[in-house]
């Protein structure tokens, strides 16, 4: 299998492990999103607590350039630690979500 499909493997498998997790109260789901065609990968929460609406993006990563790109990450997952020992390497693990000038100082890719 070519690194492309591992990675996106790799992430899916990640994102259902994580969307079987329990939820905090309401009538609320938590969902996965696979954009196979560009590569975009989301777990969010949504639904009703209450007569309040939920509705989160607690994961967001994408593959670009043959790169793993950490968008958002609002679980206690450390998802590099899981990614490097699927054998991804860390210059293809890109923290989106950190600045541009931090990145360099990661020891992950800076994109």
């Amino acid at each position: 299998m070519d690194k492309l499909n591992k990675y996106r493997q790799y992430i899916q498998q990640l994102l259902t492990e994580e969307s079987q997790g329990k939820t905090l109260g309401g009538d609320i789901e938590t969902e996965t999103v696979f954009d196979l065609t560009n590569d975009r990968y989301l777990l969010i929460d949504l639904g009703w607590n209450g007569h309040q609406r939920i509705y989160n993006c607690v994961l967001h990563l994408e593959i670009r350039e043959e790169k793993i790109w950490i968008q958002r990450n609002q679980t206690d997952t450390l998802i590099t630690d899981i990614l490097i020992a699927n054998g991804v390497a860390k210059d293809d693990i890109i923290l989106g979500l950190q600045p541009p000038y931090i990145r360099e100082y990661t020891g992950f890719g800076v994109g």
